[in-house]
């Protein structure tokens, strides 16, 4: 895997606060990668993960330029100290 291919977790989190994160960082052109466990586990067939939790990655390479959006978006829901 090459650095362009790494990814970070940005986000761990309730899913409606992860999807406007993930919808600030689409205006960007910045195309986070969700990933739900337990929705994944229930359509496998099993149960896995907490419900409404989800995790949020970027590419390595994207966060720098996405620091300061993810960090204004938080502090703006009272999620960052």
């Amino acid at each position: 895997m090459n650095a362009q291919e790494q990814t970070v977790r940005i986000y761990t989190g309730p899913a409606m606060i992860a999807n406007g994160l993930k919808a600030r960082l689409m205006e960007m052109d910045i195309l986070p990668i969700v990933k739900d466990d337990h929705q994944s586990g229930i359509t496998g067939g099993f149960a896995l993960g907490v419900p409404n939790q989800v995790r949020l990655f970027i590419r390595q390479e994207e966060l720098d330029r996405a620091k300061g959006v993810i960090d204004a978006y938080l502090e703006e829901l009272g999620e960052k100290g």
